[in-house]
């Protein structure tokens, strides 16, 4: 066990400054190594899940505003976001979906597998009432900004699976709206065949790479005043 937790803060260390690669676990307080950051082809914690909000945070900020969603005290970030995470942890619990913390952020990978059909944009009927649990979850938190991420694998032209990635994101987006999360906090991006998490020579791959990603960020009291 103290081997283990060497190598973990070893890696904690370091990747601090590039990724913020460790994650504390919220029910047993140890530190960890986040799977997104270890994960995947190019590692998932690069680009686009450590840049910014998708359409800018100060577009997002006015949007936010305009919405009259309130902020999160600094002291209070992380106590929020850790709430946040055990519920949305409890209520998905045994679907599929995948609850990853990095700092105060949160991302929920949900594989297209369990989500949508092949090549299709629908959420799958079978699917609904864990997107409703996550709905619930969102709409008991709203002090967040959520972006919402498509992805797929390499199969069929750049393109088209572009679109793909683009009308899956927003029908997720669509249906999070009509279970009672605000509009203003969402925003939705399509990244086609671009950010695999795994390889896309095997099935196993293929099916991991086509997947929905949610990423929740605090809005802050700093961002209302900026």
């Amino acid at each position: 066990m103290k081997a283990r937790q060497k190598l973990v803060g070893a890696l904690c260390i370091g990747t601090l400054f590039a990724t913020a690669a460790c994650t504390t676990d919220p029910e047993t307080g140890e530190r960890q190594v986040s799977k997104a950051a270890i994960g995947g082809i190019g590692g998932a914690l690069g680009g686009y899940l450590l840049g910014d909000l998708v359409g800018g945070k100060r577009d997002r900020t006015e949007k936010i505003l305009g919405a009259g969603i309130g902020a999160v005290a600094g002291a209070g970030i992380g106590s929020y976001m850790d709430a946040q995470e055990r519920k949305l942890r409890e209520r998905t619990a045994g679907t599929g979906v995948d609850v990853e913390r990095d700092g105060d952020n949160l991302l929920l990978r949900m594989p297209s597998g369990i989500t949508f059909a092949y090549d299709k944009a629908d959420v799958m009927p079978q699917f609904q009432p864990t997107l409703n649990e996550v709905a619930a979850t969102l709409a008991e938190f709203p002090k967040t900004y959520i972006d919402i991420y498509g992805h797929t694998d390499s199969d069929g032209s750049d393109s088209y699976n572009q679109m793909l990635s683009e009308r899956r994101a927003q029908a997720v987006s669509t249906y999070l709206n009509q279970h009672g999360v605000q509009s203003a906090r969402m925003a939705t991006r399509g990244y086609g065949e671009t950010q695999p998490i795994a390889t896309n020579a095997t099935e196993a791959g293929k099916a991991a790479n086509r997947r929905v990603e949610i990423k929740i960020v605090p809005v802050t009291e700093g961002d209302l005043r900026g």
